[in-house]
């Protein structure tokens, strides 16, 4: 997709590293940024993405020598440009097995030193070197720094250690330019297809502020059964807010406030609750609550119940709770051969709600198969939200060459996206944000679907959008197929 890549080596050690690895037109400019500036009129004539790779000077204690920098901004005299597309670069290192810092890099016209690296190193950057601003072509074409960590502030580059850091930084520097290259055919022209619905539904939205209000009303700490929803930045968000997230309750101190998970939870749970005094907030979707209200009808009518769900899913424990005798799990149509029922005129099933609607109609149709009499419940099992962030992506995978499924590894609706779009032929890849996006996928990808589970924000969305217009320029549009408007109340307990 992208034109020929240049790369900008300052010393001829770096230029001869980036030659010997790495097939592109490599520049050696010199050190400085006298030398620097004088090179940047051939960059603004080239055509194609531009990257800087060279030694630099760690300004952090946790960036050690031989260390990858890549940076997310390059901030010089004259200003600060950013680079959204460096994560894309960074994901190609780290698969190399490389100790990977996504930075800022700051760029001096001197050597820096002593009080004034520290300095740096406090407001976030993580090298120092005397080009990388200078060689910004200045268009907005993709442009990248990869630096190698060559000394640190507690061994700075006057060391006598300097030589086996030099011999480290060589290594770790001819190991990484490769990735360059991939970095570089991830580059170009290409058109976003944003699937909507996508990101939050309404009961992440409620459990989310219900977290929120809590440790508004009453304080941190706020403890919480669980992942209030299956997201990593979620969680860590409320937990650097104060929310103390736990996987049982005997983890909390008793006559604590706690609040329960969206998914769920059993009968037995909120009795350990109420034996150890605890103060409880229920954040369970209304929609979850439906379920185990149908699974205790069923149960009372005598029947047994097929939960058509994965094993392990805190929906699935939560639901089971609620008529653990009559609940027999059936994960594949496979799975029903080998279960035993007492009266196969007296059947139900139920759904767990985030499945992906092909594979839940697919295995109760086979229930049905073997037991004409199998009753369902009152209405679909299946998440509003689920099925129409399905919807949406199904055909947003029929028009695209991949797509990226903003989402947890331990979301279940995100992980079905996934299996949805694979179902259309169309690549799929699964990414808890911007930096698990590898350049390889994106190769030949002139159109890219983009998604998010209904636990992942829309502020994701956006910073995959940001990113891969790093890349090189990019058309946005969004492809709806339905309207939300649903919103659930909060407990009186937070209102």
């Amino acid at each position: 997709m992208s034109a020929q890549l240049t790369v900008v080596a300052p010393m001829a050690l770096e230029a001869a590293a980036v030659r010997r690895h790495l097939d592109a037109r490599v520049l050696r400019c010199g050190v400085g940024p006298e030398r620097a500036a004088r090179l940047r009129a051939d960059l603004v004539s080239a055509d194609g993405p531009v990257a800087v790779a060279g030694f630099a000077g760690a300004t952090r204690d946790d960036v050690r020598c031989g260390d990858v920098v890549v940076a997310t901004e390059v901030r010089g005299p004259d200003g600060t440009r950013s680079l959204p597309g460096a994560a894309v670069l960074a994901k190609a290192l780290r698969l190399r097995g490389l100790s990977v810092h996504l930075a800022p890099v700051a760029s001096s016209p001197e050597v820096v030193k002593g009080a004034r690296r520290a300095a740096l190193g406090a407001e976030g950057v993580a090298a120092v070197d005397m080009e990388s601003s200078w060689l910004h072509p200045g268009d907005d074409r993709p442009f990248a720094v990869l630096r190698v960590a060559l000394d640190t502030p507690g061994r700075e580059v006057v060391s006598p250690q300097t030589l086996p850091g030099a011999l480290r930084a060589y290594g770790t520097l001819a190991r990484a330019v490769p990735a360059l290259a991939e970095w570089a055919a991830a580059t170009g022209k290409r058109r976003v297809l944003l699937a909507g619905p996508r990101s939050f539904c309404a009961g992440v939205e409620r459990a989310i502020e219900i977290v929120e209000q809590a440790l508004a009303k009453h304080g941190p700490p706020v403890y919480v059964r669980k992942q209030i929803v299956h997201n990593v930045h979620v969680v860590s968000d409320l937990a650097a807010r104060g929310a103390v997230f736990v996987d049982e309750l005997d983890e909390v101190p008793e006559g604590a406030l706690v609040v329960f998970s969206a998914h769920g939870v059993s009968p037995q749970v909120r009795e350990q609750a109420v034996q150890r005094g605890l103060r409880v907030i229920d954040a369970t979707c209304p929609l979850v609550s439906k379920v185990h209200a149908e699974a205790r009808r069923f149960a009372a009518a005598g029947k047994t119940i097929f939960l058509i769900g994965h094993a392990g899913h805190e929906e699935v424990e939560g639901t089971t709770g609620h008529a653990p005798q009559a609940i027999r799990l059936i994960e594949r149509p496979e799975d029903i051969a080998g279960v035993e029922v007492d009266d196969p005129d007296k059947v139900a099933f139920l759904t767990q709600t985030t499945l992906s609607v092909d594979e839940a109609y697919s295995i109760a149709g086979a229930l049905r198969e073997r037991y004409p009499a199998l009753t369902g419940p009152s209405s679909d099992d299946i998440c509003y939200a689920t099925q129409n962030r399905q919807d949406a992506v199904k055909a947003v995978a029929r028009a695209s060459d991949a797509v990226l499924v903003v989402g947890s590894r331990n979301s279940s609706n995100s992980c079905r996206l996934v299996e949805v779009v694979q179902g259309e032929g169309t690549p799929a890849y699964l990414i808890d944000d911007e930096a698990d996006i590898d350049p390889l996928w994106l190769i030949g990808a002139h159109t890219l679907g983009v998604t998010a589970g209904a636990s992942a924000p829309e502020s994701l969305v956006q910073r995959v959008v940001d990113a891969l217009a790093g890349l090189g320029p990019i058309e946005v549009a969004e492809h709806t197929t339905t309207t939300e408007s649903i919103r659930f109340n909060l407990p009186k307990e937070v209102r």
